[in-house]
């Protein structure tokens, strides 16, 4: 398997659809862009026309040393976008930091979950992923497909599909569709929460048996007694009978809050 492959990688070859993505954040000459998984430079090319600095992450050395030597003006750093900090990002004087980015469908989850928890270092976003991420990341409540990453990046942001991509538009042509994200995010949480730490665990205990009820969920999640648990669900003012995918981003608060 070539590493390309191992990380799950299509590069882009549509130049309009390029120029649709970069088109959603509109960088100015003001902006700083960091562009996630640059590959082949479909997307490096339009960002570096329009944005005053562009700091493009690719983890793959040939890529990086391909990309060294056709593009100039362009910082290409060999990085791990899962890892990389991004809250040590500045902000241009009068500008934005965006990020752009076709992101890896196999590392795609947890790229998006590094971006979005660093949000106060940036501003808007648009990121590629397979479609079905895409659409559970967007999902309201009540979804089959809503999910702990919906509430993890929604509490943090504003996200919507923006831009759906057929197979035909990458090299070679994945067997599922994609989809392009715009998030901006938000100063602070979206909801008021007690502990975010706490919060988390209660989500992911949640969604971990969806197909349970709320009650028995949380009490099998979190290890604790159904009766306790009830009583807290009640005390947040939710019917414990409900199933986890019914809650809004208040109503998991609340929850956890009670907890």
């Amino acid at each position: 398997m070539t590493r390309r492959r191992a990380l799950g990688q299509h590069f882009l070859r549509d130049r309009g659809i390029a120029r649709s993505i970069v088109d959603l954040v509109a960088p100015t000459p003001r902006d700083l862009v960091v562009e996630v998984g640059p590959g082949e430079g479909a997307l490096t090319g339009e960002l570096a026309a329009r944005a005053g600095r562009v700091v493009a992450l690719e983890v793959d050395p040939r890529l990086v040393a391909a990309l060294r030597a056709r593009l100039t003006g362009i910082e290409i750093v060999e990085a791990d976008a899962r890892t990389w900090d991004y809250t040590a990002l500045s902000r241009p004087p009068g500008g934005r930091v965006l990020v752009v980015g076709n992101l890896p469908y196999s590392v795609g989850t947890a790229i998006l979950t590094a971006l979005v928890g660093a949000r106060t270092a940036i501003d808007d976003m648009a990121v590629m992923l397979q479609r079905e991420v895409a659409e559970r990341v967007a999902a309201a409540p009540g979804s089959r497909v809503y999910g702990s990453l919906s509430v993890f990046v929604q509490l943090r942001a504003d996200v919507r599909v923006a831009l759906r991509v057929p197979p035909g538009a990458f090299r070679p042509p994945p067997k599922v569709e994609s989809a392009v994200l715009r998030l901006s995010t938000l100063p602070g949480l979206r909801v008021p929460v007690a502990d975010e730490a706490r919060l988390t665990e209660v989500v992911r205990a949640a969604f971990a048996r969806r197909r349970k009820t709320l009650v028995n969920a949380l009490a099998a999640g979190l290890a604790m007694s159904a009766p306790d648990v009830r009583q807290a669900i009640v005390g947040a003012g939710i019917d414990p009978g409900r199933r986890p995918e019914t809650l809004t981003l208040d109503e998991f608060s609340a929850v956890a809050g009670r907890l």
